[in-house]
């Protein structure tokens, strides 16, 4: 970011550095709440997919969200839920810095912030803000699913990285970047349209009411965005797993990291069904993450309306 920009105000008079710093905390606070939800996912998405697993590994008791956890709680201990923790707070944090700034930056520039609703502003707001904070996020995600897996190999957030890298080479780390993108670039289309109408609805219902209820409304907007854009591109989102923990704890390898290739692969041996796995923890998380995703965002937007421009370097 050039330092000419740094000062510019938005809509909502904040500059550069305040969207990347709200973010960064809204990021944070996200998936560390939510963090154990994310592991029964991954958890879930991974049944299955050894070359070695026999039909009972489709049965659908095994895909149950309580007794996935039951069996980590006996067998792991609540800490098998945050196995690989350290991972995600080292790449929230900068990811959604980028995250919050690209979206609101264009959302500015394509018109987003005029009277009325402009879903497609937002949703192509929403889809460059995630391309560019995925390429900052690809790598820990990598990471922080692999330490999620049962019995994983690897004996923390370093040694996995490092083992990536000297086994497997660079690439492995964006693997399944291309696949990130594509379902994050729907998921966040979804997302961000649904919540700024959501947000506008809301705020019209009861205006008199808006400014005390604004907390709510973030909350109510955010958790139905987010649990509607999480179930729509569930299917991707296990070809994304299976794409970052191929090779791992016996799982399947595939030829390319092709989104085609996976999916046709993970059909023929699985049926169709097997790219809904995770669909219930999937809107579990993200339902409640995006509620305070979107509340602690506004609250520090709303904190730093009081903090002058000039306290952060200009090269911020």
């Amino acid at each position: 970011m050039t330092g000419n920009h740094t000062d510019s105000p938005r809509e909502d008079g904040l500059g550069f550095w305040k969207y990347m710093l709200a973010g960064s905390v809204a990021g944070m606070v996200e998936h560390m709440a939510m963090f154990p939800v994310d592991t029964l996912k991954t958890r879930i998405q991974m049944l299955g997919t050894t070359s070695t697993s026999s039909s009972a590994a489709f049965s659908p008791d095994r895909h149950n969200v309580g007794r996935v956890f039951a069996k980590i709680m006996r067998k792991e201990g609540a800490v098998g839920l945050y196995r690989g923790i350290g991972a995600m707070g080292l790449g929230a944090g900068p990811a959604h810095a980028v995250y919050f700034t690209v979206y609101e930056v264009c959302k500015e520039k394509l018109g987003g912030n005029g009277p009325g609703h402009h879903p497609l502003v937002h949703a192509a707001s929403g889809v460059v803000a995630t391309t560019a904070s995925d390429a900052v996020l690809t790598p820990m995600d990598v990471v922080k699913q692999r330490l999620q897996l049962k019995r994983s190999p690897y004996a923390g957030v370093r040694d996995c990285a490092a083992r990536i890298l000297k086994e497997e080479g660079f690439r492995a780390f964006y693997a399944s970047y291309r696949t990130t993108v594509v379902m994050n670039a729907p998921f966040t289309a979804v997302h961000f349209a649904t919540y700024e109408a959501a947000k506008k609805v809301l705020s019209e219902i009861s205006p008199e009411n808006a400014s005390e209820e604004r907390i709510l409304v973030h909350i109510t907007a955010g958790g139905a965005a987010g649990a509607l854009a999480g179930a729509v591109t569930t299917p991707l989102d296990v070809v994304k797993t299976r794409l970052q923990c191929q090779g791992v704890c016996g799982a399947d390898t595939f030829s390319n990291n092709s989104i085609r290739m996976a999916l046709k692969q993970i059909v023929a041996k699985e049926g169709s069904h097997a790219l809904i796995r995770g669909l219930k923890p999937r809107v579990l998380f993200h339902a409640p993450a995006a509620s305070i995703c979107w509340a602690t965002y506004e609250a520090m937007k709303k904190l730093l309306h009081h903090v002058p421009e000039s306290s952060l370097p200009s090269q911020l």
